[in-house]
This record gives structure tokens, C-alpha cells and sequence, in this order.
């Protein structure tokens, strides 16, 4: 193994660009792209959604029905950034209109049970020395509810087979299905336990993945602690400590090319570490293509989803005092009717201080990285979160809570030190979160420090080369534990 390339079958549900509904597709895009120039030979296993089947450039091998499964053939490809896929063609699971997981309604399909099966039971064939593929991988990487099926099947599985790696994105998408499905999905009656799938009476895909995979991982070291304890747990805190010797958390990278204010062609002014006071270019043009006055005020800024889990109702509740700071607010953002609603009433009262962008524009979400003087995360949990390591190298300063990616991506500023390059509040609470913006925004009336905190921010690596390493590490451990002899 020391001479050749470890050979990884990296899983996903989507992938950018071809399907993407959130952070797993750019991971599942980006992270193997990194494995392979760490030397690996990577390849993602993908459902051919729609028309997916477009991006094939040759047949690899079939997969016969076997009880509920349909047949299906694996397809050869390329992703655009040059990493190998092969793509599952099964018409009649995968070519359908709306997303992957729901209708154009956002309903889900009623078999995303069997539907992802099918996607983990081709993982798990590929993964054994008769599956007929030429390529045979010797690490099999699974992402979220949707693949926890695979270390299941090769559990069960006669070796020799690859060894099995699963990564929690997010513990509160469980995949839970109705307890029948155990035995439709072709798993053996002993696996409904409490060791297994069961999981308050239901079928946990993601429950699954957690109790028979070779190693677990999360995105980030402080989430792996967290979800081994009842408040970030979401009921799986047992599985997850009872495995803590096999659970590794692993901050995810980011796009340093996508993500570059140097280079991003979404900026009014491009810019770097030594050259930020370019900076204030992207500030006057967030400002004048919102409406808000072209004033040296301090900018907050917030990118989210407009959920509980992301602190939008913290924000709300203290954005007439930020507004009076006096600062101005921006907000880009989506989620729940409530809160796009008290936002867009807020904005409208506050015309000139306050601007809510209810949905998402890409080139909007540069320029407020770019033009934001501070950018806003009071989530109640994060597993990993990128936004925070697009501010800081935009030079945007992040306030953030401490907890999951934030905690272990934010490095909190020292006034006797001038280390640090945001500001960390413990407390998920309104009063706490503007205590650390006021803390932020006297550190802003100093330029002379404000600008070493940027500095501090910008130098810090966010690419996905260390995290790769440590997956790389991961797999060669499992590999020599399967070693003969």
C-alpha cells in the first residue's frame, strides 16, 4: 500500500455542481478533490438524478435487482473540477423532477427510504472483491442519513471488503423511517436493536451509519464532544459516546479560490491583507446597491438561513439597538415565514439603517463579505459553518457563540495580546450577543487595531489540506487494521 495510491469510493447524496441543496454538496465536491492531491485515488459515487446521466462518459457496471431494488448501471464521469465519478442510472428511483429529496413541492418522495437503500447498496457492492468493477476501493467514505446504510450492508457482508468511514454533517437529520422498512431495505431482523437502526420504535438511517461503521467522524472537534451529551445529541448521544473511541471531528475546508477577495469577480474592488484599504470600495458599493447611506457607520452583516438553530429571533430581538448603535444591518436570508416577515417589516421601519434581503443572490453574499465591516453567527449549534471562514478572509470579522465549527474556527480577541481575529460570546441569549457587538465595536473605533484583527483573520489557512490530511491518516489506520497477519 506504501507504493500505490489508497483507493477511496467517497458517497454522497449530492455533489456541486450537479446537485446541491447545501454544504454537503461543496464538501463532496471539494474534500475529494484535496484527498487526490494529497495522493489518493478518489471517486464519488452519486445518484443520477433528472438528467444527470448527461455528464456519463462510459458504462462501468451493472447492478441486478435483488428483492425490492431495481437493477441499475453505474456510469462513468468526470466532475467539472477533474475528480472521477460514477453516477447510479436507476430511472426509476432517481429521474424525476423536483430536488433529491422532495418533489417541486418540497414534499418528500414517499421511498426515500428504498431510494437511498439503492444508493448504499450499490456503495456496499462496489466495495467488495465481486462487485465487477476494474477499480476496487479500499475505504469506503459515507456522508450523512442518506448513505448510513453502507456500513450496514458490509457489516454483514463476508469480508474481504472495504473498510467503512462515516461522517456526521449535521446529527438532527436522522432519516427516519417507519420500523417495516427494516426488512424492505434488506437488513436482517437482528439489526432492529437498540445497537442497530432502532431508534425509538422507528428505522434511523442515520442511527445506522453511527453504530456499524469502522470510524466515525464530524465536522469539526468541538461537535464531536457535543453530540455525545443531551443538549446537541438529538438522542443519539448514547450511540455517539458509547463509539467516542472511533470518532474523530474534522473541520471541514473551504473553496480558498471560489473565496478569495482577490480574485472574487463579485467585488466592486479586489483586495488582500495588504491591501485592505481597498476594503471600504466593497463597502460603499454593498451600501449603494441597498439603499443605505454611503456613511463610515460600522456594517453588520448576517448570510443564513432564517432558522431558531442560526440565532435570526437573537438578532431581531436587539436590531432596533444595533440600528441606534448607531451601525447599519444587512441581512441575506430565507427560512421561516416569521422571520422573513418581522425582518422585512424591520427593514422598512428602519429604512436607511436596516436592509433584509429575504432569499438568496450569490453575487449579493460576496459583496457583503466583502463590504461588512462585522458579520454575525449567533447559532445555537453548528456543526462546522462556513461563513464564518469566508469573513475572515474577506477580513470581515465574525461575531460568533461558542459552539461546534465557531468555537474551534474563531480565535476570540485578546486586547493585551492583539491576537485573535473575532469575537467568541458563550450564551445563546440577545443581552450576551450585543455585549460582544459593542465589545467589537469599540475594538472598531481603533482603526489601528481593527486592522491587526483583520490581518490576524486573513492569515489563517481555511483550505481543505489539513483536513484532508487527517482523513488520509484515518483511512491508512483502517486499512493496516484490515491487513492479513
Amino acid at each position: 500500500m506504501a507504493n500505490q495510491a489508497l483507493r477511496v469510493l467517497f458517497v454522497s447524496s449530492e455533489c456541486t455542481p450537479w446537485c446541491k441543496t447545501g454544504g454537503l454538496a461543496d464538501v463532496s465536491a471539494a474534500l475529494p478533490a484535496a484527498l487526490r492531491a494529497g495522493g489518493a485515488d478518489v471517486r464519488v459515487l452519486l445518484p443520477a438524478y433528472g438528467s444527470m446521466t448527461q455528464h456519463a462518459t462510459g458504462d462501468y457496471v451493472e447492478i441486478a435487482a435483488r428483492n425490492r431494488f431495481p437493477s441499475a448501471r453505474v456510469l462513468s464521469a468526470t466532475l467539472p473540477n477533474g475528480v472521477p465519478a460514477l453516477l447510479i442510472d436507476c430511472p426509476e428511483l432517481y429521474a424525476r423532477g423536483g430536488g433529491p429529496y422532495g418533489d417541486d413541492k418540497g414534499i418528500d418522495w414517499p421511498d426515500n427510504a428504498l431510494r437511498f437503500a439503492q444508493l448504499s447498496r450499490v456503495a456496499a457492492e462496489l466495495s467488495t472483491a465481486s462487485s465487477g468493477l476494474p477499480w476496487q476501493p479500499q475505504v469506503v467514505h459515507c456522508n450523512d442519513w442518506q448513505t448510513g446504510l453502507v456500513p450496514a450492508y458490509l457489516h454483514y457482508t463476508a469480508q474481504p471488503h472495504a473498510a467503512s468511514v462515516y461522517t456526521v454533517h449535521n446529527i438532527s437529520f436522522q432519516g427516519l423511517f417507519p420500523a417495516t422498512v427494516t426488512e424492505e431495505i434488506g437488513l436482517p431482523p437482528e439489526s432492529f436493536s437498540v445497537d442497530g437502526v432502532e431508534f425509538y420504535g422507528q428505522c434511523s438511517l442515520l442511527k445506522c451509519g453511527l453504530a456499524y461503521a469502522d470510524w466515525l467522524t464530524t465536522v469539526s472537534a468541538t461537535y464531536a464532544l457535543e453530540i455525545q451529551h443531551e443538549e446537541y445529541g438529538m438522542g443519539m448521544q448514547g450511540i455517539a459516546s458509547k463509539r467516542r473511541n472511533v470518532l474523530s471531528g474534522i473541520l471541514n475546508g473551504i473553496d480558498t479560490e471560489t473565496w478569495n477577495p482577490a480574485l472574487d469577480p463579485y467585488l466592486a474592488r479586489s483586495y488582500d491583507a495588504h491591501t485592505l484599504e481597498f476594503k471600504i470600495k466593497n463597502k460603499r458599493a454593498l451600501q449603494a446597491r441597498l439603499a443605505l447611506p454611503q456613511t463610515d457607520v460600522p456594517l453588520l452583516s448576517m448570510v443564513s438561513r432564517l432558522t431558531d438553530q442560526k440565532g435570526i429571533d437573537l438578532v431581531l430581538e436587539i436590531a432596533e439597538r444595533i440600528a441606534a448603535l448607531p451601525a447599519q444591518l444587512v441581512i441575506l436570508g430565507s427560512g421561516m415565514p416569521q422571520y422573513e416577515a418581522q425582518l422585512t417589516q424591520l427593514a422598512q421601519r428602519h429604512h436607511g439603517r436596516i436592509s433584509a434581503t429575504i432569499g438568496f443572490d450569490e453575487s449579493l453574499a460576496h459583496l457583503i463579505e466583502a463590504g461588512a465591516d462585522v458579520f454575525l453567527m449567533p447559532s445555537r449549534y453548528e456543526p462546522c459553518g462556513m461563513n464564518q471562514m469566508y469573513s475572515q478572509r474577506y477580513g470581515t470579522l465574525p461575531i460568533v457563540r461558542a459552539t461546534g465549527g465557531l468555537a474551534d474556527s474563531v480565535e476570540d480577541y485578546d486586547a493585551a495580546s492583539m491576537s485573535g481575529g473575532g469575537f467568541v460570546f458563550q450564551e445563546a441569549t440577545a443581552a450576551a450577543l450585543l455585549v460582544a457587538i459593542e465589545r467589537a465595536l469599540a475594538v472598531y473605533k481603533t482603526p489601528a487595531r481593527w486592522r491587526t484583527l483583520q490581518r490576524n483573520a486573513m492569515a489563517r489557512d481555511f483550505s481543505w489540506d489539513a483536513s484532508a490530511l487527517q482523513y488520509l491518516q484515518i483511512y491508512r489506520q483502517l486499512c493496516k487494521a484490515q491487513a492479513p497477519g
